[in-house]
């Protein structure tokens, strides 16, 4: 198998200092506030943020969820996001490529395999979106150093799609060293550029529209998550959008209230066949899998989505992290990460008849699939210090167990239709029907980390 043979070519790739996963973002769903409710926690004082949020509601009312994870996510001046740097044990949450090289690593392989799987084309653009401190493109673009000679003579190239200019300088360092410059003008799409260490070109966008066309595998690992969704409960009248307003017995809270009447939003993203009493709807995240679909579609290549999820199956998921802990959404607004758990259902069906889409599986399952047992063992075999096994054990089990993020955590694609398939028999000719002529060409391979590859 393709994949083993690139694993097995990955022995003599270093160990990378890990930390302790003790910091993954909480799964209890133990949260505090309902619907009515206003937040338990008192605001910070002189938070400019809550004082932007009750400005904001006094002088249009009420505002959905979706404008306060914008505002309070990416606002260009007080965002979380912008303002932060959220990852690691000093920050909010740690994500699956700082718990184990190894997850980094697979993805490599997975973005070689699907280069492979188009026919080698001759430009290679790897697109990832919010890439957090550079740790999962830092992991891939050491894997597509080591197995040069695999991509011939491709061009490569990165593109980093990336809102928070402080977590651009993290990712630059990481990446590039001091090999990367920031652009004179803020207006130019390309924000920052320069080289990585392994000698690529690499790039920052604010959005993906800036990024060039061409064919690209497309990675967005725990992005979608933190994009805006609209919330909407059931009700007797039909359905009603939970929105964000002013507690009135203290006006320094917040609180989430049903709105009586139906919005914009309550009437047009709800599905007719919906049977849920609670859903949360994420257009943004629709439009840009719209836009990779038709990216996919006319330029060839591949998306993977990775992030917690459910297939249309959850309710109620929104919430916050500060300090590796769950905090309540509407506390200190600007101070926390905010989260809701992703729709694949809903990403599929905006996705259309354009594009193949698979999955999602399970963490455990993908990984597993990708031939994560093999590079352990590949690890554990070329590492001697009690403490560095430790980790890679300690970080294989936070990967896999599905008591901890090997269920919880999904994987999703979206592929060209050509990857799938391959041209069909000749069945007539001049009108007379001819005899079936062998189908031109090898077999599509199958998609790595979506089937059983019998890796073990």
């Amino acid at each position: 198998m393709r994949t083993v043979r690139a694993l097995q070519k990955l022995r003599g790739v270093l160990v990378r200092p890990c930390p302790p996963p003790l910091f993954v973002r909480s799964w209890s769903m133990a949260q505090s506030q309902s619907f009515s409710s206003s937040s338990a926690e008192k605001p910070m004082p002189g938070n400019s943020m809550l004082r932007h949020l009750t400005s904001k509601i006094k002088a249009t009312g009420p505002i959905s969820v979706a404008e306060y994870m914008r505002e309070v996510l990416t606002n260009p001046v007080m965002g979380y996001y912008v303002q932060n740097d959220m990852l690691g044990p000093d920050g909010d949450f740690i994500t699956s490529p700082e718990i184990s090289q190894i997850f980094g690593e697979l993805l490599g392989i997975w973005c070689l395999s699907e280069w492979m799987g188009a026919g080698k084309p001759s430009r290679f653009q790897l697109v990832e979106f919010g890439p957090g401190r550079g740790s999962l493109a830092n992991d891939i673009l050491r894997v597509f150093s080591q197995l040069r000679g695999a991509l011939g003579g491709a061009a490569v190239s990165v593109h980093l799609v990336e809102v928070s200019p402080k977590l651009s300088q993290v990712q630059a360092q990481c990446l590039t060293g001091d090999q990367s410059q920031v652009s004179a003008s803020e207006d130019e799409p390309v924000y920052r550029h320069g080289t990585t260490t392994t000698g690529l070109p690499i790039s920052w966008y604010r959005n993906l529209d800036d990024v060039p066309r061409g064919f690209s595998i497309y990675l967005a690992h725990e992005f979608f998550d933190a994009l805006p969704i609209h919330k909407f409960q059931g009700t007797e009248k039909g359905w009603r959008e939970v929105m964000v307003d002013i507690d009135p017995d203290e006006p320094g809270k917040l609180r989430l209230v049903i709105v009586p009447a139906p919005t914009l939003a309550s009437t047009q993203l709800i599905q007719a066949d919906e049977k849920r009493r609670h859903v949360e709807v994420c257009p943004e995240g629709g439009v840009i899998v719209q836009r990779l679909a038709n990216r996919i579609t006319e330029d060839g290549g591949a998306a993977l989505i990775a992030d917690y999820g459910h297939d249309g199956t959850k309710m109620d998921t929104f919430r916050g992290f500060k300090g590796h802990k769950l905090h309540d959404v509407l506390a200190s607004p600007g101070s926390a990460d905010l989260t809701a758990d992703v729709d694949y259902s809903y990403l599929r069906r905006m996705a259309g008849a354009t594009v193949a889409c698979m999955g999602p599986v399970s963490q455990k399952d993908f990984l597993k699939n990708m031939g994560i047992d093999t590079r352990l063992q590949v690890l554990l075999r070329n590492c001697a210090d009690p403490s560095t096994r430790a980790q890679l054990i300690q970080g294989y089990d936070m990967l896999t167990n599905p008591l901890k993020m090997g269920e919880r955590f999904q994987f999703f694609t979206m592929l060209n239709h050509s990857r799938l398939t391959r041209p069909e028999p000749e069945q007539s000719k001049g009108g007379k029907k001819m005899a079936p002529v062998p189908k031109k060409g090898p077999a599509p391979l199958p998609v790595a980390g979506f089937s059983e590859l019998g890796l073990s």
